[in-house]
């Protein structure tokens, strides 16, 4: 199933994507609430949207929203060594990665708030000379869990979607010299969509390894980056079972893959200071992610918002 959250004019509504139209269920009806421990309420709420659907509307006439609109958390890992290998490489670092990034995925909490549409513009960070995007997959939770062990915790995924972790970079700079983690780097937008695709839909995808489609960015229609799930080197059940250590993860959580490799413009700066690069996003471009399994998104850069200064001279 490719379920969607989308917005016709009268509000949002979940439906399920039917070629080029959208069979919604009743108004009031989130995606989130038809997740659960069984996932029975998904999978029935699938049969009356194919068999009596409240309303059909053409996919042109719609906005698609985010599949979960405002997930009620949002981590994203770090899965794709190579990924930061290459920022490392870029950066002029040695790209040999100390023994800590080998003993547990790395991730961070994202701001649920920052969540956008699969074809909403994205102004850029307020203040931002180094915009960016990433290339990543969300695993959306079906059914939660704590303490998950890591061969079975991938069983507690219903499904997946593209997640673009917009990133200020320059901004990242002044978070990292912090030493707190994640800030204003990571902020201002988060893409998920264009659907969630259930598992079952993806079947056709799994080797043994795990998952196996591929996923590619463009900006201005020219490649930037393809690649696929079957080169993480922390598996999406490993990954689940670090982050529900103690705690509870919930349905409707979204968990970010961490960026494929090459998929982000750091990846590809070639001169000593990033800064002095002109690669970085600026308004007007268009950024794609596409999949044969996932779908599209496509988005418009726009500049960003004006800054007030917190004090005199900053």
């Amino acid at each position: 199933m490719r379920w969607v959250t989308y917005d016709a004019g009268d509000g949002a509504r979940t439906g399920l994507l039917d070629g080029d139209s959208v069979r919604g269920l009743a108004a009031g009806v989130s995606l989130v609430a038809l997740l659960g421990d069984d996932g029975e309420a998904l999978a029935e709420a699938g049969g009356t949207a194919r068999r009596d659907p409240a309303e059909v509307r053409a996919l042109d006439d719609v906005r698609l929203l985010a599949p979960i609109p405002r997930p009620p958390s949002v981590r994203d890992g770090l899965c794709f060594l190579e990924h930061l290998r290459g920022c490392y490489r870029a950066l002029g670092r040695p790209a040999e990665l100390p023994d800590v990034w080998s003993q547990t995925p790395a991730f961070y909490f994202a701001n649920p708030a920052a969540v956008v549409g699969p074809y909403d513009d994205v102004p850029i960070a307020p203040g931002s000379r180094l915009f960016d995007l990433e290339l990543e997959i969300g695993a959306v939770v079906g059914r939660g869990g704590r303490d998950l062990h890591p061969d079975t915790a991938e069983d507690h995924v219903v499904g997946f979607t593209f997640f673009n972790d917009w990133t200020a970079r320059d901004h990242q700079m002044r978070d990292m010299a912090q030493g707190i983690g994640m800030g204003k780097g990571k902020d201002s937008a988060i893409t998920l969509g264009p659907a969630l695709v259930t598992v079952d839909e993806l079947e056709a995808h799994r080797g043994e390894r795990g998952w196996t489609f591929e996923v590619s960015a463009t900006v201005n229609d020219r490649r930037l980056a393809k690649g696929s799930l079957a080169d993480m080197d922390w598996s999406f059940g490993e990954l689940l079972a670090f982050l529900s250590r103690g705690t509870d993860l919930r349905p409707g959580d979204v968990i970010g893959s961490g960026t494929v490799p090459g998929g982000c413009l750091l990846e590809h700066v070639d001169v000593p200071d990033p800064t002095a690069w002109t690669g970085w996003l600026q308004p007007g471009d268009v950024v794609a992610l596409a999949s044969d399994a996932l779908g599209e998104t496509r988005q418009v850069v726009r500049p960003a918002p004006p800054v007030t200064p917190l004090r005199t001279g900053f």
